[in-house]
């Protein structure tokens, strides 16, 4: 943890003001919701709350079941950053913030499906090294959008709609598990 050097006061209603230097560099709007932790010696945490971050692990394992079955690479992420990685290069995804392009497809809730020519890169520094990509936005049971669960391939010719129907139920079933 590193200081800031920035103070605020809590006002009479309990508040603090996070300052805009720090939610811009956070990437936290208001409305974010804010995980709140404890420490014993008197410090309180705040923490951006990813709802399908709680499922990481099984995010994981529903990614890498697709991707094996499929022979695609497969990503899912929060609004944040990817949290999940199948067929691709761990160390080139997993945990890296999402590119600007993809935060505005999926803040849009637009799905970009295999006909759209132009690719998005998945996180800032993305190479994208593959020729199509399929991307569905992640929507809550609560209809909050929390995510996106993208399909990338190597070869242009490797998807087609049925992919897309089976990318469009992953995003389905993963949104389900979020309460």
């Amino acid at each position: 943890m590193r200081a800031t050097g920035i103070v605020r006061r809590i006002d009479d209603l309990g508040r603090v003001v996070i300052p805009k230097e720090i939610r811009k560099t956070l990437r936290i709007r208001e409305g974010d919701p804010l995980e709140i932790f404890t420490a014993k010696d008197g410090e309180v945490i705040l923490k951006k709350y990813s709802p399908i971050g709680e499922l990481n692990e099984f995010s994981q394992e529903y990614t890498e079941t697709l991707g094996e079955t499929l022979g695609l690479g497969v990503v899912v992420t929060d609004l944040d950053s990817i949290i999940a990685v199948s067929k691709l290069p761990k160390k080139e995804y997993k945990e890296k913030s999402i590119s600007d392009e993809l935060e505005q497809l999926i803040e849009n809730r637009e799905t970009k499906t295999s006909k759209d020519t132009k690719l998005i890169p998945l996180h800032k520094d993305d190479s994208m090294d593959y020729k199509k990509q399929i991307i569905i936005p992640i929507i809550s049971s609560s209809g909050d959008c929390i995510g996106s669960i993208a399909l990338v391939a190597k070869e242009s010719d490797d998807m087609s709609e049925a992919e897309e129907k089976i990318l469009k139920i992953a995003a389905n079933f993963l949104g389900k598990q979020v309460q």
